[in-house]
């Protein structure tokens, strides 16, 4: 085994983060964001990464475990991770390590699979287990009031925001014109600054958390995973980030007359969700986006913090440092709101990943465009710390080749994506049965293929239509690109790692081996 140099990792993710409000993905735009393009200078920058899922508990649950959502069969929000299923927190566990969290997970145990099999865990393993494999610093998944013990809420509570709801009061609470309270809650109020000071913020807050443990750190090996948890919504900034930026600076949303008038029936039923129909209003996306790009901004302020105590304390040396989101965030964009859909912009995330090895100094400052999954994360991460498992369970690849100029092949011809939208109103809208409401994405270089369970399939020609307006999934003509692009994705799902439980070497050992092994005759005359 090759050394590596790698000693520790930072993990960043970020929630409902799009890759295209990145200066280093779009540049000329009113926001800037130099502390992330700092990172992207020093590392590589992965310009057509995709999430697995476009919606947080799944699309967490392949970047922790390395598996795609048909693997490890979390397929919405609060789906619990069944038993079986390893992350990365497991695999490090196995070298004596930890992984320690500050933030949003979304993960949740599968107590009813453990009571069902009389099973019991207990010490660091019972931690792992119920929180998918991490050593929480603090859990904080935000987006509701905290719970008495939770520390932010007693940080909120000692820094003087006196209420028995401080988050709500608070953190997403502002003040209108007249003095009044205005709930973070409602679209319309966005553009208020939060009642919380911005070093108070839940973006400040789990920084100053993160700098905390790296310095208690000193020289000893750490693994943290600091999950931001914006800019997901509730959109509400703190002074001065809620007025930095107007709706000049910002992009009307991609969208077309026809997409209202003649949508699929799936993205049709979307339309109708409250969101939708909210960002459908220019006054809503003009009041949303600034908010949106000031929450960003303050992403990037904290992050260039971080990396600031990272370089003095000449952690720059031994530290890969992997930054990405969870999913994007349409933004009005296709006549949607939220996620979900399997358009770019809720689909491809940033993905920048330095690496401190010598032998990436070759790639520092470059761009890949190859396919890279969130299901990348885990095998590079293991990787770089010299511990690649067995490779049976997990169906992301290292990155480390593409690092460190080691390899010009392809990563993946196809990038795919799934999508169960049981939970939601769409499905009631289309009178869909529960198993009724699954779709399928799969993307090459060209071309990407929505498959919709029930329903007529959705085909984009991303060069000639990168803003995915023009569906030409009727077109007789493109019955070829259908063909060849199915039986990808068929080749895909027979792909998977359903034998997880051995490896391909055990495999190799076993195979015709009964009468070697076991001294069995099979049909022997």
């Amino acid at each position: 085994m090759t050394p590596t140099v790698t000693r520790n990792v930072l993990f960043v993710m970020c929630d409902q983060l799009r890759a295209d409000v990145l200066s280093c993905y779009r540049p000329g735009g009113a926001l800037q964001t130099p502390n992330i393009d700092r990172l992207a200078a020093l590392g590589v920058r992965f310009d057509r990464a995709h999430v697995s899922s476009a919606v947080c508990g799944p699309s967490r649950a392949s970047y922790y475990t390395g598996r795609y959502p048909v693997s490890h069969r979390v397929t919405w929000n609060r789906v619990p991770m069944p038993i079986d299923e390893w992350s990365l927190g497991d695999y490090l566990a196995q070298h004596g390590r930890e992984c320690h969290l500050l933030g949003k997970t979304h993960f949740v145990p599968d107590d009813r699979g453990m009571k069902q099999r009389g099973l019991d865990v207990s010490g660091a393993a019972a931690v792992r287990f119920r929180q998918g494999g991490f050593t929480p610093i603090e859990r904080y998944d935000g987006h509701f009031e905290m719970q008495a013990d939770s520390p932010y809420r007693q940080h909120l509570l000692a820094r003087g925001y006196d209420s028995d709801r401080p988050w709500e009061d608070y953190v997403i609470g502002s003040l209108d014109t007249d003095g009044a309270f205005a709930s973070g809650w409602y679209l319309r109020n966005a553009g208020l600054p939060a009642r919380v000071d911005r070093r108070d913020s839940e973006t400040a807050y789990l920084t100053d958390r993160a700098i905390d443990f790296i310095q208690a750190k000193g020289e000893s090996p750490w693994t943290l995973h600091l999950s931001y948890i914006k800019p997901h919504w509730p959109y509400k900034a703190p002074a001065p980030y809620h007025a930095m930026f107007g709706p000049a600076d910002c992009a009307p949303p991609v969208r077309s007359a026809r997409e209202r008038s003649h949508p699929h029936p799936v993205q049709a039923a979307y339309q109708k969700h409250e969101e939708s129909e909210a960002f459908a209003h220019d006054t809503a996306w003009q009041t949303i986006k600034p908010v949106y790009l000031g929450l960003v901004r303050q992403i990037d302020d904290e992050f260039g913090r971080l990396l600031d105590v990272l370089d003095a304390a000449g952690r720059m040396q031994d530290t890969l440092i992997v930054f990405s989101s969870d999913h994007g965030d349409h933004l009005g964009d296709h006549w949607l709101g939220e996620k979900e859909v399997f358009f770019d912009s809720a689909m491809r995330v940033p993905l920048i990943v330095y690496d401190p090895d010598a032998r990436a100094a070759g790639t520092r400052g470059t761009v890949s465009h190859a396919f890279a999954e969130c299901v990348d994360v885990v095998p590079t991460i293991l990787d770089a710390l010299g511990m690649l498992p067995r490779s049976q369970r997990i169906e992301g690849q290292s990155l480390l080749p593409w690092l460190r100029g080691e390899t010009t092949g392809t990563l993946r011809e196809i990038t795919v994506g799934t999508l169960d939208y049981a939970y939601r109103e769409a499905r009631l809208t289309l009178g869909r049965g529960v198993d009724e409401s699954h779709g399928t994405m799969v993307r090459d270089d060209r071309y990407k293929l929505m498959l919709w369970q029930g329903y007529r399939p959705q085909l984009f020609d991303l060069h000639d239509d990168p803003d995915e307006l023009h569906d030409i999934g009727n077109d007789p003509a493109t019955a070829p690109v259908h063909r060849r692009m199915r039986e990808a994705l068929d080749d895909w799902h027979a792909r998977r790692r359903q034998r997880a439980t051995e490896s391909d070497a055990d495999v190799v050992l076993r195979t015709h081996a009964h009468e070697r092994m076991m001294n069995i005759l099979i049909g022997r005359w």
